[in-house]
């Protein structure tokens, strides 16, 4: 049950996100449009893709609640980590967007109102500042979740950009400070993409996730009663916040009562954070060898 209200939580969080950031797109292209502004332009470019990401995710989550069907037995999971990757390509597609708008404008300087780009850059702090506080919590466990606070603070830096720009701007009347300052805040967001892309394509190979202890885990096993040997260990992302285990234990000598299983478990959960267990108990006689014992 705490499962489903965390997804009904965030369902409700994506649908008010996207309402928000969709509204503050549109009134972010038509003021760029008035007050002459590429970054602005650029920010709400930003904005409309990231929108679009959210879309995407809020797609993904609400997958996340419903049950296995008979083909799929693991229900859809994995869609979340298809829904973090295209999250991370968007933020970096967009990213060259602004790379391209700001050097076009660093080589064609043109006067911009710089009122009307404080008042509508303000507005996007605060609708993309506030709804990335709905996220927070689930970003530390979800990369679905932290894909979609990325994109919502990805977009509040760049408004504080823009809003800096501005004042600099309307102070200096320099016109190169806006293009440099949206080159810096690029090189932000793309250090905070690399790690959720890094992450969510590991998860669609199936890598041994980054956050799990996989010493840790083996040291575990070996130390359970009776084990003489551990093999065949496979530990992967069913979603982008599950995490699945397989392994064969050799216990020659006694077997593992359900008590035991539930509290092996209960430590995989707690200190691991591994869901979904599945171990398979071997006598390790010389007769009947293991074939995955060598090549896992």
């Amino acid at each position: 049950m705490t499962h489903t209200h965390e997804h009904h939580a965030f369902n409700r969080a994506f649908a008010l996100s996207v309402a928000l950031n969709l509204a503050i797109t549109i009134i972010q292209i038509f003021y760029a449009y008035t007050a002459n502004s590429m970054s602005l332009l650029s920010d709400g470019v930003h904005n409309a893709g990231d929108v679009l990401g959210l879309v995407l995710a809020w797609g993904a989550n609400w997958l996340l609640t419903l049950p296995a069907r008979k083909r799929y037995s693991y229900g859809y999971k994995r869609i979340t980590i298809l829904a973090a990757i295209a999250n991370a390509l968007l933020l970096v597609s967009t990213s060259v967007l602004i790379i391209y708008e700001s050097i076009n404008r660093l080589m064609n300087l043109t006067s911009v109102d710089t009122n009307i780009i404080i008042i509508v850059a303000l507005l996007g702090i605060v609708i993309n500042g506030g709804t990335a506080l709905l996220f927070r919590e689930g970003a530390h466990g979800d990369l679905n979740i932290k894909g979609a606070f990325l994109h919502l603070i990805a977009d509040a830096f760049i408004s504080v950009g823009v809003v800096v720009g501005a004042l600099l701007i309307h102070y200096t009347g320099k016109l190169w400070i806006d293009p440099i300052l949206g080159l810096i805040i690029v090189s932000i967001i793309l250090w905070g993409t690399w790690g959720l892309l890094r992450d969510s394509v590991s998860l669609i190979l199936d890598a041994i996730p980054h956050h799990i202890d996989q010493q840790g885990v083996t040291h575990f096993l070996h130390q359970l009663p009776g084990v003489k040997a551990v093999h065949d260990l496979h530990i992967w992302g069913l979603s982008t916040k599950e995490i699945a285990l397989t392994a064969h234990l050799v216990i020659p000598d006694r077997t593992i009562s359900d008590a035991e299983y539930q509290d092996i478990n209960k430590v995989l959960l707690d200190k691991f954070k591994i869901n979904h267990v599945t171990l398979q108990v071997e006598k390790g006689h010389v007769d009947y060898p293991c074939g995955q014992s060598e090549p896992c």
